[in-house]
């Protein structure tokens, strides 16, 4: 199956429209989880949803070298928002967790960008609306491809 030039500009246009909508809900973010980079975000994302790591799985996970990943951490460890603990059954290895600071952190961008996009859906017509909502289950269904 080739792709069509309409195709093309419609993709280019979904596209443009993504990169646009992720950066308004990022920039509702709370100015210190901003200054975050993209693994250092995606570590403290993965935390608060799946729990502990070591810092193994972590690297695995985000496809970096276990260095760099090391170097993540220390650099979250610094600010407060993850510590180190002992795993539960192999006191060989250590496992990744957020602290308080880190999961209170983790909590307020999750609010403050669910505020703003629930605001900002509020102000589209029933039509856009119903649009918008369509769209979620195929735009997971390629997220997930």
């Amino acid at each position: 199956m080739t792709t069509t030039m309409n195709d093309e500009a419609a993709v280019a246009e979904l596209t443009l429209a993504l990169r646009l909508l992720v950066r308004r809900v990022r920039a509702m973010a709370p100015s210190e989880s901003r200054e975050c980079s993209w693994t250092q975000k995606a570590v403290l994302v993965r935390l608060d949803e799946r729990g502990p790591a070591t810092t193994a799985e972590l690297a695995r996970a985000e496809s970096v070298k276990p260095q760099s990943m090391g170097a993540v951490v220390e650099s979250l460890e610094a600010a407060g928002w993850v510590e180190r603990k002992a795993h539960p059954t192999d006191g060989r290895r250590i496992n990744i967790a957020l602290t308080p600071k880190g999961a209170a952190m983790r909590k307020s961008v999750k609010d403050a960008k669910r505020a703003w996009l629930t605001q900002a859906v509020a102000q589209l017509d029933k039509r856009e609306k119903a649009a918008l909502f369509a769209a979620g289950p195929v735009l997971k269904r390629l997220a997930e491809m």
